[in-house]
């Protein structure tokens, strides 16, 4: 498994879905809203309707790690907790898709990702 790069990002990306689960749960927030926001970054694929580059571009932004953690460390540093379970469901999210196989896309195709080719 250590050799394969594919099988460990799927791993981390298991990892980072239940550690999103665990602290949501910790966090008390409403398990409602977890359901319905859970899949609004796939809303991200609407880019694809301008082309695969600017769809790329779109769908990476919202399935990269980069803008949930720092919504979550601006959340917890000036004390607005009532953002941090948005940045935990985005980072459940994005571990979900880790673990399924759906990776960060290439400007060529959909199907064109980090992880694999779909």
């Amino acid at each position: 498994m250590l050799t394969r790069p594919s099988l460990i990002l799927r791993a981390e990306g298991g990892v980072i879905f239940c550690a999103s689960l665990l602290l949501y749960g910790e966090a008390g927030a409403r398990w409602i809203l977890f359901v319905a926001l859970v899949l609004v970054p796939d809303f991200s694929m609407l880019g694809y309707l301008s082309g695969a580059r600017l769809g790329a571009a779109v769908y990476n932004v919202a399935h990269t790690f980069v803008a949930p953690l720092l919504l979550i460390g601006f959340s917890v540093a000036f004390k607005e907790l009532g953002l941090v379970p948005y940045g935990l469901i985005w980072t459940a999210h994005i571990g979900i898709d880790r673990l399924l196989g759906y990776g960060l896309k290439y400007p060529t195709r959909f199907r064109d990702t980090h992880l694999q080719r779909l």
